[in-house]
Parts: C-alpha cells; sequence; structure tokens
C-alpha cells in the first residue's frame, strides 16, 4: 500500500478523570515556539539539502553501473541506495500535514517512497519471465509514463521511487538469511531479455526521484515565495501543529502500525518496508533518529556537522518540566528497542521467532505510547487534534 495514509485521532482523547478533549483546559504557547518554528524551517531544509546530495550520488553511482553493469559496479549502486536512505528517512517526520512532499494536489510522496511493491507490476518473477513494464516493448519508459504507471490500478501497482530502485537493483529476496540476489547480467547484452530497456528503466526511475526530491527542498529554501514562506509566516500554534501532526502519525500510525504491525500481525516477507535490501531495521531507526531531531531541534548532518537550534522539547519545558523529560525519555526507549531489531527483519516476525517478535512487539507498544504522549501535547497547547480523512 502507498505511504500516504493519515492516522485516525480520536477527538476524545482520554487525559484521566474522565476528561476528554473537548472538556480539558489548555496552555497557551510558550514564547519559544516562535523560535522552535524558525529553527524547524532550517532543519527540514538541512535535511533535505543532504537528502537530495546522497540521491544525487545514488544517481551517479547507477550511471556508473548503467553503463558497465558487473558485481562490482552493481555493488557499490547498492551501496549508494543504502546511503541514500539514511538521509531520507530522517525527512519523514516532515510528512503528514500537507507540507511540500506530500501536498494534495502535487506532493511527491507517492512517487518517492510508496509501498508494498508487486514486482510483476515492473519487471520478471520467478515463476513469469515476460511480467512487468520493463517486458511490455509497447509500454513507454519515459519520466510521464513512468509516473502516470504509479499506482494505475491498484495501490501495490508503483512504478516509481525507492523502493522500484530497490527491487532492480537487488530483485526479488528469496533468501531466508539475506536481501535479493539479482544478477549484475540482468542488465548486460547478451544476459536477460530486455537488458536495454531494464537499464533505460533503472536511469529514468532514479533521475525522476533526484527531481522530486529537489523539488522539496526547493521548497523550503530561503529568500523564495514557497512553503518555507508562507510556514514562517504562519501563527506559533498553526506552525506547531503541524510539526506535532508529522512526529505524531509517522511514531504511531505509520511506523508503529503500518510497517510494524501489519508485518507483525501478517508474519509476511512483502510486508516489511524494504524487502529487497532486508534494510527494513534501518527504516524504523533512521524513521526515530527523525523524530528525535525534531523534538530537541538538533540534526547531524551527512558531513559530521551539527546544526543546534529550538526543537519542541525546548517548547514543553517551558509548560511541564516533567512532561518534557518523560517525552523525552520515551524517545530515547524507542531508539533502542529499534537498534535491538535484528537483521534481516523478515526472520524477526516469522512464527518461529518468538525472541524476534517480542522485539518487534515492544517496539511497537513504545511507539503507540510516544504517539499518545505527543497527542496530549495538542491538548495541553488547544491545537486542532489531526482527525479522520
Amino acid at each position: 500500500m502507498s505511504c500516504r495514509y493519515a492516522l485516525c485521532f480520536t477527538v476524545t482523547l482520554s487525559l484521566g478523570c474522565g476528561t476528554s478533549t473537548e472538556e480539558k483546559g489548555t496552555s497557551s504557547l510558550p514564547d519559544k515556539a516562535a523560535s522552535a518554528q524558525s529553527d524547524y524551517a532550517d532543519l527540514v531544509l538541512a535535511v533535505y539539502e543532504d537528502t537530495v546530495a546522497d540521491a544525487k550520488a545514488m544517481k551517479t553511482a547507477i550511471g556508473t553501473f548503467l553503463t558497465d553493469p558487473t558485481d562490482s559496479t552493481l555493488e557499490a549502486a547498492r551501496d549508494a541506495w543504502l546511503t541514500a536512505r539514511e538521509s531520507y528517512l530522517q525527512s519523514e517526520v516532515f510528512r503528514f500535514y500537507d507540507g511540500p512532499i506530500d501536498m494534495p494536489d502535487g506532493g511527491p510522496e507517492g512517487q518517492v517512497n510508496a509501498w508494498p511493491l508487486d514486482e510483476s507490476y515492473i519487471d520478471y518473477v520467478e515463476g513469469n519471465e515476460t511480467a512487468g513494464l520493463i517486458a511490455d516493448s509497447s509500454a513507454a519508459i519515459t519520466s510521464d509514463a513512468l509516473i502516470a504507471a504509479n499506482e494505475a490500478g491498484g495501490e501495490t501497482n508503483i512504478a516509481t521511487g525507492f523502493h522500484a530502485i530497490e527491487f532492480l537493483l537487488w530483485g526479488q529476496d528469496r533468501s531466508d538469511t539475506g536481501p535479493g540476489a539479482r544478477p549484475a547480467s540482468d542488465f548486460q547484452d547478451g544476459g536477460r531479455a530486455n537488458a536495454d530497456r531494464r537499464r533505460q528503466y533503472l536511469d529514468v526511475v532514479t533521475e525522476l526521484l533526484v527531481l522530486d526530491l529537489t523539488a522539496v527542498r526547493d521548497a523550503w529554501s530561503t529568500g523564495q515565495a514557497n512553503y518555507r514562506a508562507d510556514f514562517l509566516a504562519a501563527e506559533p500554534g498553526e506552525a506547531v501543529r503541524r510539526i506535532l501532526t508529522g512526529m505524531t502519525k509517522l511514531t504511531g500510525f505509520e511506523t508503529g502500525g503500518e510497517r510494524l504491525q501489519t508485518a507483525y500481525d501478517s508474519r509476511d516477507q512483502e510486508d516489511e518496508h524494504s524487502c529487497f535490501s532486508d534494510n527494513t531495521h534501518r527504516d524504523m531507526v533512521q524513521d526515530i533518529v527523525g523524530i528525535r531531531n525534531v523534538w530537541v531541534g538538533d540534526y547531524t548532518r551527512t558531513n559530521g556537522t551539527t546544526l543546534e537550534g529550538v526543537g519542541i522539547d525546548e517548547v514543553v519545558r517551558e509548560t511541564d518540566t516533567a512532561l518534557a523529560d518523560a517525552i523525552s525519555a520515551q524517545i530515547e526507549t524507542c531508539l533502542t528497542l529499534a537498534n535491538s531489531l535484528q537483521p534481516p527483519f523478515d526472520l524477526e516476525i516469522a512464527a518461529d521467532n518468538t525472541a524476534g517478535r517480542d522485539r518487534v512487539m515492544k517496539l511497537i507498544t513504545a511507539l503507540r505510547a510516544l504517539a499518545r504522549s505527543y497527542e496530549s501535547l495538542f491538548v495541553l497547547y488547544g491545537l486542532a487534534v489531526p482527525a479522520e480523512e
């Protein structure tokens, strides 16, 4: 399914003693909210700058592979994909409030990170050598054609984005102990059929990803009449509402629900987020790192420098130190539990892996508890709780 669903919040969030969000008194936003608003915009831009730089480096590595498809150039392209994911995942906390990445009209998130992906929609699969757009000579392989094909006829008909690239680099994961093992010969003339179209597809879909991420970065750039300017012109309460919405939905619904609970319940490798590369454990870690970045207002850039600013933690701390301390502790617990996941993730959710399933469930439980703590902040500051869509 696509990663574009909204978290369903209830407007009768229990706060104890029979109090609901409609009954609870609210606190005014502390003065630091304005600083958190401007520093958040700086943090978002820095993350997207790194994301674009890493995506461009991946494009270069993939270009080298397509020019000379060997085992070594394929491995370098895979490594570049893994590196690009590290920065991109820290940007997912900027979703869910109709910002540039997922605005209702024109937001590219569905082209960037939609999943799960039906492999046979793109290329051959085990048992069907002629499956997919690559084998269909009547299907154009252009940016416009792939955009039109993305999710056409079904939400698993994913044609673009990180996971399409991942599938093309690794192939189906048929191993119980490791990732997919697509051979470089799939891209060599004289190797598997449709090598030329496979090369063209990987080239086009990678370029499209870079363009989509660049457009989002530019929407947060300084000195322009863009989303960043509108965000900074908003009242601090509205800015904090958006920030908290991204943090809450990524924590409880997306990571704890769509990415973990679904796979935990199904025990199905196809439901893990990065199933071809077996990188799912890093998806969980880096999403939580992104959440923590926004909470503390700091971000360690890919060049090793640290951007320091006012985060939501300092805003809450001016109102309720104990609550800020509690949420900080919850975030660290979630990060510790995410780091405890043992790759490959498909073995963690296997029916006979009691210890692995316990690790996954502990993380799910901790993420949902953290989401509830974030929800309480909407009430504390009199902000509109995100409604069911």
